[in-house]
């Protein structure tokens, strides 16, 4: 031991204030770890993980835990024994002598304790309180980080992987109601793997919790990260769009009647329209000479047929194949409405020309009436022409036309004024 003032471990001999100080600091960091020790003891983390079966990563770094709880307590209790003399030596006297003060440095700066040696049985090591404080500190870091992990992932993932199970078993419920059945359609073999999927990672979450845990990045507290939710978000997800896809089978269960009622109505008009076209077709034939007229398809039987189908679907609640099937007739329904319009159009197209060239023939015809030159012989010889084209059948529309236009041009001659030329402003084609 040194005098007072001379050389002691780690430095000078330390003064009884450095003494106390040093004291109140390793009082403080005994309380502090002890405080640790027993909330980590009471962790409800730990207790699961001393009651699991555990696997995998978690395992493995639970058994080191352990092994770094049990080397926490006993060299807690040979920091709790080299505390408790330090403090029985400075309480002997108010002012120690220079060879105590020499002793209490040494305690304090110096190695004065002796840890075990590892598990091989070495020797054991002497080491000073503050590397001792720090070996337990690094101990504490390590348990506590696998229990609060731990407990993170299990306090987040089963519960949530629960109430997903029971969202699956109701919709699963509600595809078996629809004919949404494994092996009758996607959505029932992929509501099977989510549910073997959900299963599979509820075991292996309670089994290995910390395979499902992120730690944070860089430096962090013990237990800093979070829990890994990839495979139960991609779960989510596939429920929800097969929840969807059944919600919109339920719509098509309970308006399907009236879906086919607007189906057979789309169809029934557009086979009146293709009947139309068609005798109107054969009127074109008869009463227009020299034009191309389109021909008319028969009456959309092939949809008919898939709507017998569809009927048959609604009958035996096979819902799930009559919502895709409604949607394309649907649409296809609508197209072969409108091709019919179109073809009753192009059909008809001469015999609105023909009726054109009627109303302006007879319009001209008055308003040279009008002016007392109806029996002009020039306007009566080609009014007659034009009319007897217009009227006959069947009718060449080009003649017709051109006769027309004779007509008209002599009709304005008629009826231009004095000094004007005739037809100004008006279209005489």
């Amino acid at each position: 031991m040194g005098d007072d003032g001379g050389p002691g471990p780690g430095g000078p001999v330390m003064s009884r204030e450095e003494v106390d100080r040093a004291l109140a600091r390793l009082g403080a960091e005994h309380e502090a770890i002890e405080t640790s020790l027993l909330s980590l003891q009471d962790h409800a983390g730990r207790r699961l993980l001393e009651g699991a079966e555990l696997t995998g990563v978690t395992k493995e770094r639970w058994a080191r835990a352990e092994e770094a709880t049990s080397l926490l307590w006993t060299h807690f209790e040979l920091y709790t024994a080299a505390l408790h003399s330090v403090r029985e030596l400075r309480a002997r006297r108010r002012w120690p002598a220079p060879e105590e003060l020499a002793e209490l440095t040494a305690r304090l700066r110096g190695p004065a304790v002796t840890v075990p040696g590892g598990a091989d049985g070495g020797p054991g090591e002497r080491i000073g309180l503050t590397e001792l404080v720090d070996r337990m500190n690094g101990w504490y870091a390590q348990a506590l980080d696998v229990v609060a992990a731990a407990d993170s992932v299990w306090s987040a993932l089963p519960a949530r992987i629960d109430m997903l199970s029971a969202e699956l078993q109701r919709v699963r419920s509600l595809a078996h109601s629809v004919g949404v059945r494994p092996g009758e359609h996607p959505a029932g073999d992929e509501l099977e793997h989510i549910t073997a999927e959900l299963t599979a990672l509820r075991a292996e979450v309670v089994a290995d919790p910390l395979a499902f845990w992120i730690p944070a990045g860089g430096s962090s507290a013990p237990g800093g990260g979070r829990p890994d939710t990839e495979r139960y978000d991609r779960a989510a997800r596939a429920l929800d769009d097969i929840r969807r896809e059944i919600d919109a089978v339920l719509q098509v269960r309970q308006d399907a009647e009236q879906r086919l009622m607007r189906l057979r109505d789309v169809l029934s008009r557009a086979d009146r329209t293709l009947a139309e076209a068609r005798t109107a077709r054969g009127e074109v034939l008869a009463k227009i000479a020299a034009v191309d007229v389109p021909a008319v398809s028969g009456p959309p039987t092939a949809l008919y047929e898939q709507l017998a189908i569809a009927a048959e679907h609604r009958r035996h609640a096979r819902w799930h194949r009559l919502s895709p099937l409604l949607e394309s007739l649907e649409e296809r329904a609508e197209e072969e409405l409108e091709r019919a319009r179109a073809s009753l159009t192009a059909v008809t197209a001469p015999l609105a020309v023909r009726a054109e060239l009627r109303g302006r023939l007879d319009a001209y015809r008055a308003r040279v009436a009008r002016h007392g030159a109806a029996d002009d012989p020039l306007l009566a010889e080609r009014y007659d022409i034009a009319r007897r084209l217009l009227w006959s059948a069947p009718c060449d529309l080009r003649a017709a036309e051109q006769a027309v236009l004779r007509y008209q041009r002599a009709a304005l001659e008629v009826l231009a004024p004095p000094g004007e030329p005739a037809g100004r402003g008006e279209d005489v084609r």
